[in-house]
């Protein structure tokens, strides 16, 4: 079976690892949108959790104002991502329970040993995971 494609500009893919390595000791997260698997910006978002390591929150306020940004500018949730902390880039039992969006995809950025950090995507639908590939394009 041949793995499905999330593109992303490269700008895109640095300014998501800076976020995620500006507070490598708490989960970033922040949303991904495009159109057509085609990654065009980026939301990073707040973690307000009550354990920023361990796992992500996001804001309702925000995610909602992103939300209408999306409908106003006719452009699809392309993805949520999130790093992690102390784990791999590979979804938790919390992301499987927390995967609300089975259109979306789910980028995990592991920042435990990897120098870059690692990225890898997902698609979780009804507790199946799903690993796509992730395409960095200029």
């Amino acid at each position: 079976m041949r793995k499905s494609k999330l593109w992303v500009k490269r700008e895109i893919y640095e300014e998501l690892l800076r976020h995620c390595l500006k507070e490598p000791a708490r989960e970033a997260c922040g949303i991904l949108a495009g159109r057509d698997k085609r990654i065009e910006i980026i939301f990073p978002l707040v973690n307000i959790s009550d354990s920023p390591k361990l796992c992500y929150h996001i804001d309702p306020k925000e995610q909602l104002a992103v939300f209408k940004r999306l409908r106003a500018d006719e452009l699809e949730l392309t993805a949520i991502y999130h790093s992690h902390v102390d784990s791999p880039a590979y979804p938790s039992a919390k992301d499987i329970e927390l995967a609300f969006y089975p259109e979306s995809s789910y980028v995990i950025i592991s920042l435990s040993k990897q120098k870059p950090p690692e990225a890898r995507s997902f698609r979780i639908i009804e507790g199946k995971i799903e690993e796509e590939e992730l395409v960095c394009v200029d």
